[in-house]
């Protein structure tokens, strides 16, 4: 989100250090590929589109298959606007002298219609709608002052208001966002108590059950499509965020756990959002320090329990910079920000911290990207962050990347204060202005980006790839094998998503690639092979090593390791008929075997893998146990499918 710009954030360590003035990153990417049609449609609000919303490759779409461009703004608020210091109820100590009362801003000026109105006016269909979780425990009601233009909403707490919100945004054919941006209410995002979605006392396990609360409570409404899981991950004062780690500061394991446990327990239909990693390391010259936004993803990705629910989103903002925190003075390096670049190099930059994630297609990763925080204020006079902000929003044009504005709603006072980066701003008359009004010089560049055309109709149903990963723990990626219980009581545990079948193992580490071809059978169980009783007489596919072998008419799914042995293969019926042969041998065990062009990309770096090719299936995994040898996947048995 837009933060306190241009002040250093806090002292770290000994006071030489300072911690990140962390605000978002910056945005944009390539085409899409040259055989999609676009369309010129002008973007409106509220346009018909049929809920749940999933996705296809790097497309979100809605339940008839149909392209659905997320474009969004931030109606912010309900996270929090006091700035930490000095009498909360006093609106100076609060974001641009707006006290939001833990709510959406603008409900004491505005009625709920009206503003619904004009966000249509904007262009826009959805909305990122932030919240904390020290809202959701709030029992007093707000003051009767901050709903004073919405008087139906008197005597409600903030949780209530937050509910009336989203029955008005969905009833008014908007689609909503919900989006976990801070522990306590108060206003991100730097080192403030709100860093990860464990700050501030809040394990884990209560976070993602704030989680689960949430998305049962909107269950019945569909136009709730998405679990934003948290905002702006960051460093605190002596702790950096990782990805992969498998600590208490692990987000990759953090968002998967909270993914699978709303999507298992709560609302499967929902997208699960999951930001980059916006800050690590010391803000200081010489030291170790950056914006990792999406690149982790490229080698370690998340595979949810359900399939096509995954979308990955990042923050740009011209004041901060691939490794510039976004401060001016003490605490601010000689790193170049995002608005520093020249557009070729903004390309780039963009594209290799977030949007390859969508335009690389055909890879374990792939998936849409969302925008979800890019702005600047209308009353920005200086060329370098206004041409940074045409840049910006030129590249989403011709990426044709999903995306959302910050903030969408502001106050304006008489003497001119307020934020001045909202999209609307209202006096306390409730009188507007902004881009709708054009004397704003941010006006052209949002019509541009709103009209955009981009792509529109059905989109095709492509293969898909899945990585799975046992490094810290198991990975259950399908909810029919969690349903009959634990299948391997003490290995590590890994399993493709329903509808998905294993298609390559790595040597060592422990992980897999599954791909989305071969339908299961509708019905029967998983068989458990841990050992040798399902090779047939004459068929030994890997003289001298252990085989793993699936029943005829079955396929791997799934695999478990003991340490780094290989504990047991998990087969389950093909809902088609297999063609009965020996296949071939697919060795690994000394150099990658995989078809040309890595279809799925690199699931494994850095260690040797081994997958079938497009038209096989693997239908088994052979190890050896033998003195001074790895006891690790070493080949795979590989079928044709016809």
């Amino acid at each position: 989100m837009q933060h306190l710009l241009r002040v250093v954030r806090g002292a770290l360590l000994t006071g030489a250090l300072l911690a990140p003035a962390v605000v978002p990153g910056a945005a944009a990417a390539q085409p899409g590929p040259a055989s999609e049609t676009p369309s010129t449609a002008a973007a409106t609000a509220a346009v018909d589109w049929t809920p749940p919303l999933s996705t296809r490759g790097r497309y979100i779409v809605d339940a008839d298959g149909d392209r659905f461009r997320l474009r969004s703004a931030n109606w912010d608020g309900a996270q929090g606007s006091w700035n930490g210091s000095g009498d909360l109820a006093d609106p100076a100590n609060h974001h641009a002298g707006q006290n939001a009362h833990g709510i959406p801003i603008g409900l004491d000026r505005v009625p709920l219609p009206t503003l619904l109105a004009d966000f249509r006016a904007l262009g826009l269909n959805s909305i990122r709608l932030p919240f904390s979780n020290e809202m959701l425990r709030a029992t007093a009601p707000v003051p009767d002052a901050a709903v004073a233009a919405n008087p139906q909403l008197r005597g409600k707490n903030p949780l209530q208001v937050f509910d009336a919100v989203v029955a008005a945004l969905t009833d008014g054919g908007f689609a909503v966002v919900l989006n976990n941006h801070t522990v306590t209410t108060r206003w991100c995002c730097g080192v403030d108590g709100n860093e990860r979605w464990n700050s501030s006392g809040q394990s884990t396990a209560r976070w993602a059950d704030d989680w689960v609360f949430m998305a049962k409570r909107y269950r019945a409404n569909p136009r709730v499509v998405g679990a934003d899981l948290y905002n702006e991950v960051r460093r605190d004062v002596w702790d950096d965020p990782n990805w992969g780690l498998g600590d208490n500061h692990d987000w990759h394991a953090a968002a998967q756990e909270a993914g699978d446990r709303i999507l298992a327990e709560a609302n499967p239909d929902l997208l699960i959002v999951v930001e980059g990693i916006n800050w690590q390391g010391i803000p200081v010259d010489g030291f170790p320090h950056g914006r990792p936004t999406l690149a982790p993803v490229r080698t370690l990705s998340h595979t949810l329990a359900v399939s096509g629910k995954l979308v990955y989103s990042a923050h740009f903002y011209g004041y901060t910079g691939p490794n510039h925190s976004g401060a001016t003075g003490l605490g601010e390096t000689t790193d170049p920000r995002y608005q520093d670049l020249t557009r070729e190099q903004l390309r780039q930059v963009v594209h290799d911290q977030a949007l390859y994630v969508s335009a690389e297609t055909g890879r374990h990763f792939t998936a849409p990207v969302w925008v979800s925080e890019f702005g600047i204020g209308a009353d920005e006079r200086v060329d370098r962050p206004r041409a940074w902000f045409g840049n910006l929003t030129e590249l989403l044009r011709d990426a044709d990347v999903d995306y959302a504005y910050w903030p969408l709603v502001g106050w304006r006072t008489s003497a001119g204060g307020g934020d001045s980066w909202a999209l609307l701003r209202y006096d306390s008359e409730g009188r507007r202005t902004g881009v709708l009004d054009a004397d704003d010089w941010r006006a052209p560049a949002w019509t541009a980006l709103t009209q955009a055309p981009g792509r529109t109709g059905p989109v095709p149903v492509s293969t898909a790839w899945y990585q799975l990963t046992t490094d810290h723990r198991d990975h259950n990626a399908s909810l029919r094998v969690r349903a009959a219980g634990d299948w391997d009581s003490g290995a590590r545990k890994a399993v493709c998503p329903d509808g998905s079948r294993l298609a390559g193992l790595s040597h060592t580490g422990g992980r897999g690639l599954c791909v989305s071809a071969g339908p299961r059978a509708g019905s029967g169980g998983h068989t458990v092979v841990r050992d040798e009783s399902h090779v047939p007489a004459g068929g030994d596919w890997a003289s001298g090593y252990t085989k793993y072998q699936c029943p005829a008419g079955q396929f791997l799914i799934g695999y478990s390791l003991r340490d780094a042995r290989v504990s047991a293969a998990l087969c389950a019926p093909a809902g088609t008929a297999l063609p009965a042969g020996a296949g071939r041998t697919l060795w690994f065990d000394r150099g990658d075997n995989r078809p040309a062009g890595n279809p799925g990309g690199e699931y494994a770096q850095g260690h040797y893998k081994g997958q079938c090719a497009p038209g096989e299936y693997a239908a088994g995994i052979a190890f050896t146990t033998r003195f001074g040898a790895r006891p690790s996947p070493a080949a795979l048995l590989c079928r044709p499918e016809a």
